[in-house]
């Protein structure tokens, strides 16, 4: 199971259990190389023969430094950091909020806050690309989710993460944040209360017994949120967010570390139901 680690300094250390040197050594099958935590000695991973990676601290410390460095100090005034791991400390992400860089969103029954967020991931073994995301936190329900077009977050997997986009991403951040916040308020005021929203989550999610979860789920917004667009889409990011019996869609136990990287992949999944035509359709006005 993997752990949240909270800090709260605008430069957090990195959690003990991820700081440690990588080592390299071959494997019987040729081309492969096992990943080893110098630290504990553990392996932790098979990559290629060509494959090199630097360690977490590393990786995150250079985020880190980025961000202190191209963000004014007001705008990382209390911000919080969340450690995840996954896959025997191999793979590692930081999730920093902006209290300070927050907007709010009103609907005809309830108002909620949000704050802007970032998202790193590194992994040592090949199965993840060195990658950072943007997105927000709804401080109503604590429920988190990435922004954008689903087609430009794929095209983030890349194996070579650049620093320079990074650092010109992030000065775009807090514009996007605020553009991004204007669209979800315009949701806010979308009404679904003529649309038949079970069988829109029939064809947005393609699977009838998730959309009738979803359907549950999204109804429970409603009486908080009102019947509108941003009630379905809080749905949405609560099923991103959570896995368990508060939203009915539990995790699998299959006795691997991997709950961490399963919830990134509902944020992105959540990023591809936004972007399907049924679900624009809701909001072309």
């Amino acid at each position: 199971m993997p752990l949240d680690f909270y800090n709260t300094p605008a430069l957090a250390e990195i959690p003990e259990h991820l700081d440690f040197a990588v080592g390299y050594e071959p494997t019987k099958m040729e081309g492969k190389r096992y990943v080893r935590n110098e630290r504990t000695g553990d392996y932790i991973g098979i990559v290629g023969r060509k494959f090199n990676c630097e360690n977490h601290t590393k990786f995150f410390g250079d985020i880190q430094e980025s961000i202190v460095e191209n963000l004014t100090p007001t705008e990382l005034e209390g911000a919080k950091v969340v450690w995840k791991s996954a896959n025997n400390n191999a793979w590692a992400l930081m999730d920093i909020t902006l209290p300070n860089v927050k907007t709010v969103i009103e609907t005809d029954k309830h108002s909620t806050e949000l704050q802007q967020r970032m998202i790193s991931m590194h992994g040592l073994d090949g199965t993840c690309s060195n990658q950072v995301f943007f997105g927000a936190i709804d401080f109503f329900c604590t429920n988190g989710c990435i922004t954008g077009e689903h087609d430009k977050i794929l095209k983030k997997n890349t194996t070579n993460f650049d620093m320079d986009t990074f650092i010109r991403e992030l000065n775009q951040s807090k514009n996007d944040f605020y553009a991004q916040s204007e669209k979800l308020q315009g949701w806010a005021r979308a009404s679904l209360a003529t649309v038949d929203v079970k069988a829109l989550l029939e064809t947005i999610m393609k699977s009838d017994r998730k959309a009738q979860k979803m359907y549950s789920l999204y109804n429970q917004e409603v009486s908080n949120r009102g019947r509108n667009v941003f009630a379905l889409y809080s749905a949405f990011t609560n099923y991103a967010t959570y896995a368990d019996e508060r939203n009915g869609f539990q995790l699998r136990n299959t006795g691997n570390d991997t709950q961490a990287q399963t919830m990134l992949k509902r944020e992105q999944e959540v990023a591809k139901w936004i972007s399907q035509p049924a679900f624009k359709e809701l909001v072309a006005a």
